[in-house]
């Protein structure tokens, strides 16, 4: 069996329906991208069984900045209906699959500050063997997209997480981006999404889902 056959051969496993998995699709966007990848997320998370919540990092820039950008300012009335995450979500899921833009190769200033609120969880071993992922967004292909992840994951290896990046599980990754760590994207002047990533979206979700199952399964 050659390397590639070997890769894609596991795809029927991966994508077993898991029951009871219970999985926070966590978010942050200022103009809509990464709430359009949270929701590919919800939906593949969904076809593979899980029980899902999509909830927004909360906004923390200042009003006078989100007001001076229309795209911004549409896009936090279009959402202001969707729950902020707090940290019973993240004690309640299973799995988190977290979407969000870089910030000059890092997690944005929001994301930042919520993870530096779950000191308590960690300490009491409540994030300890959750199954994670991580997409992202970024106006370059090399525009700091892998490192922004990475530099997520970091966080996630502290909590004692289990990452489950997409690797090249599925022949999909190869026609949208190649990114191992995570779905990523690149959007443009106007905010479009150049590649078409749902599909790479929709595997990642399904691939935490499966993984987030196995370890649920083995806990029991």
């Amino acid at each position: 069996m050659g390397f590639f056959s070997k890769l894609f051969g596991t795809q029927q496993k991966e994508e077993t329906t898991m029951e009871n998995v219970k999985v926070a699709v966590i978010y942050y966007s200022s103009t809509g991208t990464n709430y359009k990848m949270a929701q590919w997320a919800e939906e593949g998370a969904k076809e593979a069984g899980a029980e899902v919540k999509v909830l927004k990092v909360p906004e923390t820039a200042p009003q006078g900045a989100i007001e001076s950008n229309p795209a911004w300012k549409a896009h936090v009335e279009a959402t202001k209906d969707v729950p902020e995450v707090t940290l019973a979500d993240l004690e309640w899921a299973d799995a988190i699959i977290f979407s969000i833009p870089t910030r000059f190769g890092n997690v944005p200033g929001q994301v930042k500050q919520f993870i530096d609120t779950t000191g308590g969880l960690w300490f009491n071993g409540k994030l300890a063997n959750k199954v994670v992922s991580a997409m992202t967004s970024a106006q370059n292909p090399h525009g700091g997209q892998e490192q922004t992840i990475l530099s997520l994951y970091t966080t996630m290896h502290h909590w004692g997480a289990i990452v489950a990046s997409p690797g090249y599980t599925d022949p999909v990754l190869f026609t949208t981006g190649g990114n191992p760590y995570g779905t990523s994207v690149t959007v443009d002047q106007e905010g479009n999404m150049v590649e078409n990533v749902e599909p790479a979206v929709k595997h990642q979700a399904k691939r935490t889902v499966t993984v987030a199952g196995w370890v649920k399964q083995g806990n029991q």
